[in-house]
């Protein structure tokens, strides 16, 4: 049976993977598309590294602090990046990656 902390943890996943794919799909239907290249960018690497993440967190994989480390690297980028923009999209992204990044950091300590 999965730990309260490991189900918290793949729901923050999912909803990463969730504000990743939605904000780069907004910011492909910006105006100034060439400006949100980055972010479209790193929501994919963010959507995919949070994938494989739960993934792995799920079926208990020895290897999982492993892919966390970087998903806790690639989250914390994503949120970087699209702070930068004002649109909410970008916000809403940013704010659930540093969730993402935090929730990542506490599975790893405990």
């Amino acid at each position: 049976m999965k730990s309260e902390k490991t189900n918290n943890l793949e729901h923050v996943l999912i909803k990463c993977i969730a504000a990743c794919e939605t904000c780069a799909s907004m910011c492909l239907q910006e105006d100034d598309v060439k400006m949100m290249v980055r972010c479209i960018m790193l929501d994919r690497d963010c959507a995919d590294i949070c994938t494989i993440t739960a993934r792995f967190v799920a079926r208990n994989s020895a290897h999982a602090k492993h892919v966390m480390k970087e998903c806790i690297e690639i989250c914390k980028a994503c949120a970087e990046e699209c702070g930068k923009h004002h649109h909410d999209h970008c916000q809403h992204c940013a704010e659930i990656c540093r969730e993402c990044a935090e929730a990542c950091t506490q599975w790893m300590n405990s």
